[in-house]
């Protein structure tokens, strides 16, 4: 198992690069640019937009841009007659801060250094933007991980049980609802429901506004967590309890459910202990894209009840042509994609003794 965990690791190297180098073309070639988005004046000259763009370094060739977004400025600024200036062929001074003061040769370590550069709009570095999102993304992706398996799984197990009654009859109708129902009106109606009609749960937001130095433990604001969970659980709900729906009627005319009755065994030991465990195997596979979503984020689903995840600030960045903040958004969906499946193989495993990893 540790050698097919670090075989698939080391294999994930290659189409990071790939996955960056795609991100950074589209990107680029993508109709307006940061420059366009900072400059709304009219008025403004020709000349003034250049010296920006020169500022931001977004006037380069795109392989240039991506070189240096991925290793950094450090190869490109040399001082070949001792004059304490850059006088390369791409040596630019960059003003990334946009304060008059243009940063000193160096200065960009590259992604491969672990700097991620600085946000055009905020002005600040990318990193300290992804460490304040991720923690509010995490919390949202992981209870509605939770919750649509806590609830998919056993809806799926007991539908099988009782095929054709009226409790299959009612969760195959909710699974095409949840499935069919589009989730900003799912969520725009709850939202009307139940925070402006009857007032019972917040609108939006991930704590109360009123509120400084950061949100309070999860525990103090459940209430805000409510809403956006269950929208964000409703697809995962209806695709888990189908699946497993599915497995199990496979399952449970199996030899060894036959012998399980036989013994006298509860039923619930039977149908959960015994024949859950084999029919989770195909509902592991869609583990992974729900393990991509905890850091991928749900763009939808957080621009509605304005969660500050990073979803929403993916959206935004991709709007605003902030080019630093979204390959950082796309980075971390894509090594969280990454992750997610290997874990979906490794459940395999977990899950049945006669699948094994040479």
């Amino acid at each position: 198992m540790f050698k097919y965990t670090l075989r698939r690791l080391i294999q994930a190297i290659p189409t990071l690069i790939g996955i960056s180098m795609f991100a950074y073309l589209l990107m680029g070639l993508s109709p307006g640019g940061p420059v366009k988005a900072l400059t709304f004046d009219p008025k403004m000259r020709p000349e003034q937009r250049e010296r920006l763009a020169l500022q931001l370094g977004v006037n380069d060739p795109i392989p240039v841009q991506y070189l240096r977004w991925l290793l950094g400025d450090t190869w490109m600024r040399w001082d070949s007659d001792g004059d304490g200036v850059s006088d390369g062929s791409f040596l630019i001074p960059i003003d990334a801060n946009n304060d008059g003061v243009p940063e000193p040769p160096g200065t960009r370590q590259g992604v491969l250094r672990g700097d991620w550069g600085r946000s055009i709009f905020e002005k600040r570095p990318v990193a300290d933007i992804i460490r304040e999102r991720v923690p509010a993304t995490l919390e949202l992706g992981i209870s509605s991980l939770l919750l649509g398996l806590f609830l998919g799984v056993p809806i799926g197990v007991l539908a099988a049980v009782r095929r054709g009654g009226w409790f299959d009859s009612i969760t195959r109708i909710t699974a095409v609802l949840f499935n069919a129902v589009p989730v900003f009106w799912l969520g725009l109606i709850l939202i009307l429901v139940f925070g402006s009609w009857l007032r019972l749960l917040p609108m939006g937001s991930r704590c109360p506004s009123t509120l400084t130095g950061g949100c309070p433990p999860i525990t103090q604001r459940l209430e805000y967590l409510i809403l956006p969970t269950f929208v964000l659980a409703t697809g995962g709900i209806a695709v888990y309890s189908r699946y497993m729906r599915a497995s199990m009627l496979d399952v449970i005319g199996q030899d060894y459910i036959r012998t399980a009755k036989a013994k006298g065994l509860s039923g619930r030991q039977v149908w959960f202990t015994h024949g859950a465990r084999n029919a989770l195997i195909p509902v592991a596979t869609f583990l992974g894209p729900s393990v991509a979503g905890l850091l991928g984020g749900a763009p939808i689903t957080e621009t509605i009840f304005s969660w500050p995840g990073l979803g929403r600030v993916g959206v935004s960045s991709v709007l605003q042509k902030d080019y630093n903040v979204v390959m950082a958004v796309v980075i971390l969906g894509a090594v969280a994609t990454i992750i997610g499946y290997l874990i979906s193989d490794i459940l395999y495993a977990l899950i049945d003794p006669r699948i094994r990893f040479s």
